[in-house]
This record gives C-alpha cells, structure tokens and sequence, in this order.
C-alpha cells in the first residue's frame, strides 16, 4: 500500500506501508543509532514524534519481550529505509510490522532516508504527517502545518505513571534473564520521579544498590520526603520542559535537602528549578554514538541521547558548572551544583540502546548519597 510523509516546509516523499495503515502526525526527527529500534519504539521520551532511523535496513532482528523500555508505544510513527520482514534472532517472537500493527503505529518505508535526514538536519526538525488514506500532497503540507510545535508542550505528565509503585528488577544477564534484587542489596533509598521513564534506568539504580520507589510525575515533594530517601532520581521524558511549572517549583523543594540525579528531561527540569534557561536545538541529538567529554576526567564517552532541548549553562554560573559537553554540537551533556551534591546529564548512561560508557553515573549517585549518610 502506498504511503506518503508531508513536512510542514512542503517537502513531500513517497512510499510504501508497513506498520498500523491511517495517518499520523508528529515532529520529524532522525536517530543515527544503528541498533535497538526496539528500545526506540518504546521509549516514552517519543510521544509526539516521528522517528526516522538513518540505519539502512530496520526489522531483520524482530521483536522480542525483554527490550523493551515502557509499558507501550508512544511515538507517533515510524520512518526506515529498509523494512526486513523476514528476522533472525534467538529472542525474537513476532516481527516489527506485527508488532507496529498490534499497538497502532503508523510506519512507512521505501523513502530515501538519507535525502530527509539532510533534510531536517539542514532545515530543523518538523512537524510531518504519514498517510495511508490521503495522498494529495498540498492536502498533507496543510496537516503538517496545523500540527502543534514541540515548543510550548508539556507531554511528560500525560506518559507518567498514575500511582507510586516499587522496583527491583535488576539489569539482564545473558544466563539468568531479569532477577529481583534481594533486601540485602538495596542499601539507598531512592523516589525516581517519573516524566517518561525508562525501564533501564530503574535497572541501574537497582543493579547500583538502590531501593527504588516510582512516583508520578507531579508527586508532592512533602510526600516524597516524608518517605526519608537517601536520594531523588528525575527521569527522562518527553517535550519541551518549561510548561511544567508545578513540577519545576516541586523539584525546588529538594534542592538543599537530598542528593539529585537528573537524566535528559530530569537534567533540564533540574535546570530549570535551579533559575536556569533551556532552549530548543534545531534537530536535537537522537542515536547511541553520540561522543561526550567528562571535563573532570577528559575521557570521552561515546554516549545514547535522545533530546531536542538544551539547558543553557550561562544561565546557571551562579550555582551550577559544566560537567559534560557534546563534541559534536558543544551543548550541554551535563552539569553539576558547585556546592550541593546534585548532578544531571543529558544523555542516557543507562543505553539500552547503547554503549555502556556512562554507566559509571549511577555509582556516582551512590557515592554522593553514600557520603551524605556518613
């Protein structure tokens, strides 16, 4: 069947179906990654977006029920080059278009993703429509356009859980699978806020000896700290951060009175509550092979983002320092308090997909929580 992507520029490209049939609309972004369109898909940091995956060929390891990263699928659809229906792989139990089917999703491959992902790259990320049922093109650029910009938008409370709720699966290993941590081996008490979060994370913290506890996005920090936790995680997730003014003025709240570890949208939220300034990048940085440089030790860290804002360091000199900076673009990749044991980054330590250069942040956590308690 055939399928057609408009962009709000009036760019149009044509191809062929895979996946749920319908329309979408979303912002278009590209994902350099060349592995893990699973943990792609289930990523809530998505909502909104249409991902297109600059990998050329995309499905030949199918799907399987231990990758992924979220109880479901939040983007809004899914852009490849390639679409291998035909998988291989030990784990696997249905293939991509299946599983693109069963949750809705909106796919379309047979594009040239090279000639879009220079595209955006050259003109910004935008907001595009997928269509199986519409394809007059003047028709498509019209419903790209009525589209909402990502600036402006709150998405993170809207993917949140409902309810706090315990952790304590630990990270895959490749004999035993999933396990739960024993009571012996949480030694940190820890209420992850969740704006999107990602099940990997809850694994690393857990793996690191952290008894986690999940509270929703607009949890009230008296409530949270009632709970005594040794520290505060912010997670991940979707959107532009600075609609989110209750949670901003929440995290606030922590802020002298319990360590802080901040992950992409946690690491602008907390950017934000400390007086800083965010903005919006002209693509974002989306992929696993992304170099960063730890300024403390000046190694560099080939690392997994996926964000389309920014904290703006100048904003933050009177309390915060640059930890971390991309190499490719020079944004900030991380920072830390200059006198309060509180950090963030911008990129994903925990991967999945990804390289496991950064893991080394949850033990960072740890040792900040570690010496607060001595």
């Amino acid at each position: 069947m055939k399928a057609v992507l408009a962009l709000a520029d009036g760019r149009v490209f044509e191809g062929k179906s895979f996946g749920a049939t319908g329309e979408a609309v979303g912002e278009v972004v590209f994902n350099t990654a060349m592995t893990g369109y699973q943990e792609v898909l289930t990523d809530p940091s998505y909502r909104g977006q249409m991902v297109t995956m600059t990998y050329t060929q995309i499905g030949n390891t199918g799907i399987n029920p231990e990758d992924i990263e979220s109880k479901q699928l939040y983007l809004s659809g899914f852009i490849v080059k390639e679409y291998h229906d035909c998988y291989s792989n030990w784990r696997a139990t249905m293939s991509l278009d299946a599983y693109l089917k069963e949750n809705g999703v909106v796919g379309i491959q047979g594009l040239d993703t090279r000639a879009l992902t220079r595209h955006l790259r050259d003109k910004g990320a935008q907001n595009g429509v997928i269509s199986t049922v519409d394809s007059d093109h003047e028709s498509l650029v019209k419903k790209a356009r009525a589209v909402p910009s990502m600036a402006g938008l709150d998405l993170a409370t809207g993917v949140s859980c409902d309810k706090p709720y315990h952790w304590t699966e630990k990270l895959w290993d490749l004999e035993a699978g999933y396990t739960a941590a024993t009571p012996d081996e949480l030694k940190y008490k820890v209420v992850a806020y969740d704006f999107g979060i990602k099940y990997n994370i809850l694994r690393c913290l857990v793996s690191a000896g952290c008894d986690v506890t999940v509270v929703p996005a607009t949890f009230p920090a008296d409530e949270a700290l009632a709970m005594n936790p040794d520290g505060i995680f912010l997670s991940n997730g979707p959107g532009d951060p600075e609609p989110m003014t209750a949670v901003i003025e929440n995290i606030r709240k922590f802020v002298g009175k319990k360590p802080i570890f901040g992950i992409c949208l946690g690491h602008q939220l907390l950017g934000l509550a400390l007086g800083g300034q965010t903005m919006k990048l002209k693509f974002g940085n989306h992929g696993s092979n992304l170099p960063v440089m730890d300024l403390d030790t000046r190694r560099v860290e080939i690392t997994a983002q996926n964000h389309g804002f920014s904290v703006d360091i100048v904003s933050l000199g009177h309390a915060c320092e640059l930890a971390h900076e991309n190499l490719n673009d020079q944004t900030v990749e991380g920072m830390k308090h200059k006198d309060l044991p509180i950090f963030s980054v911008q990129h994903h330590p925990e991967a999945s997909p990804g390289p496991h250069d950064s893991h080394y942040l949850f033990g960072r956590f740890v040792e900040l929580m570690e010496k607060e308690k001595a």
